[in-house]
C-alpha cells in the first residue's frame, strides 16, 4: 500500500511540524509516508479568483505527483476539496477528467484516514487540557468531516473537550475573502475569538491551517494565552505523553 502526503502550501512553508505528527503518529501503526517532492499548490487561490487555466496547470502538477499512490492524504480540509473541484476543471478533457475522479476517490482528509480507512479512534493519547475544537467550513461543509476528530478528540485521556459556541459560524479567513472584504473578515474572527475566550479553553484545536493562522493572529493581537493546534499536533504531543 502507498501512502502518500499531500503536505499543502501552508503546511509546508509555516507549520512543517504538522505533517511531522501525521507522518510519526501513522509511521506508529506501519504506515510509511511517502512525499512526492514534484508536488505544488493544490489550485485553489487561482480558480477561486476565476484563473481556471492557471488552475489547471497546477492541478496536473498534482495529478502527476500522486498518480502511482494508493491513498493520499492532506492536513487540509480545504486543499482535500479542492481535489473535488478537479473533476470541474477537466470536464473538457476525458483523460485527465480520468485522472482527476481517480484521485478524488483515494484523497482523504487526515482524521477521515484514520477513523474511516485505519478505523482508530484512540490512539492511547493523553492531554491533560481543556480544548475546544473550530470546525472548519471546507471541512465539515463539504467534505463532511463531522464525527471524526470529535471521536478522537474523545478518545484521548484527561482531555476535557468544551464545546465551542457557534462552532460552525467561518473564522473570516476565505483564502482571498481576507484580502478582498479585510473588514468583515476581521469583524469574524474577532466574533470567533470571542466566542473561545467564551469556552475558557487552554487549547484551540482544529483540521485547517489556514482557519487556524487567522484565529491564532487574532489571539496573538488580543494578547490570549490560548495555544492554537492542528488535531495532528495534539495527538502527537499527546502520544509522546503517554
Amino acid at each position: 500500500m502507498k501512502v502518500s502526503l499531500f503536505i499543502t502550501c501552508l503546511s509546508d512553508a509555516l507549520y512543517p511540524k504538522v505533517g511531522e505528527a501525521i507522518a510519526r503518529l501513522l509511521g506508529h501503526y506501519g504506515v510509511l509516508l511517502e512525499l512526492p517532492t514534484v508536488q505544488t499548490c493544490c489550485g485553489q487561490p487561482a480558480y477561486n479568483s476565476g484563473y481556471w487555466d492557471e488552475a489547471r496547470a497546477t492541478a496536473k502538477t498534482i495529478l502527476t505527483a500522486f498518480e502511482d499512490s494508493d491513498f493520499v492524504i492532506s492536513p487540509s480540509g480545504s486543499c482535500t476539496y479542492m481535489i473535488h473541484h478537479y473533476a470541474n476543471l477537466f470536464k473538457d478533457e476525458p483523460e485527465w477528467m480520468e485522472k482527476a475522479t481517480q484521485l478524488q476517490n483515494k484523497t482523504y482528509e487526515f482524521t477521515q484516514f484514520l477513523v474511516n480507512v485505519l478505523n482508530i479512534e484512540d490512539l492511547g493519547a493523553v492531554f491533560p487540557h481543556k480544548v475546544t475544537y473550530h470546525p472548519s467550513c471546507h471541512g465539515s461543509r463539504l467534505l463532511g468531516v463531522k464525527s471524526e476528530p470529535l471521536a478522537l478528540l474523545q478518545g484521548v485521556k484527561d482531555l476535557e473537550l468544551v464545546p465551542l459556541p457557534f462552532a460552525e459560524d467561518c473564522c473570516g479567513f476565505g483564502g482571498t475573502f481576507a484580502v478582498k472584504m479585510a473588514d468583515i473578515s476581521g469583524a469574524m474572527v474577532q466574533e470567533k475569538v470571542d466566542h473561545v475566550k467564551e469556552t475558557e479553553a487552554e487549547v484551540l484545536v482544529g483540521l485547517d491551517l489556514a482557519c487556524l493562522m487567522n484565529i491564532a493572529g487574532n489571539l496573538r493581537y488580543r494578547n490570549e494565552p490560548v495555544k492554537v493546534m492542528h488535531l495532528a499536533e495534539l495527538l502527537y504531543e499527546g502520544v509522546k505523553r503517554a
